[in-house]
């Protein structure tokens, strides 16, 4: 059975920074490429960064340069440090898993977490 289980969410001001896991389970980690995705209230979800087993990495426009995708896959964990945030990057975040290679379509995820809630202050 497949678990993927996000931590690190939580309130701060705008220009703090946060740094999400994604704890993966049941799979074999280092095979899969790792999606962060997020959904603000009212809103779908939004791809916001992607790392494939390899390494190569990619991200939103709105998130570049201020965010950070890594993963261990000694740990079958992927970490989303996030720097610089602002009001806007509130939402739900979703870490998710696939094979192959990197989709932005939260419909070319196989598996995904329950979410941790981000909550940035003005």
């Amino acid at each position: 059975q497949v678990q993927l289980v996000e931590s690190g969410g939580g309130l701060v001001q705008a220009g703090d920074s946060l740094r999400l896991s994604c704890a993966a389970s049941g799979l074999t980690f280092s095979t899969y490429t790792m999606g962060w995705f997020r959904q603000a209230p009212g809103k779908e979800h939004e791809f916001v960064a992607a790392i494939r087993w390899s390494g190569n990495t990619y991200y939103a426009d709105s998130v570049k340069g201020r965010f950070t995708i890594s993963r261990d896959n000694a740990k079958s964990t992927v970490y989303l440090q996030m720097n610089s945030l602002k009001p806007e990057d509130t939402a739900v975040y979703y870490c998710a898993a696939k094979l192959f290679a990197i989709e932005f379509m939260e419909e070319k995820y196989d598996y995904w977490g329950q979410g941790t809630q981000v909550t940035v202050s003005s």
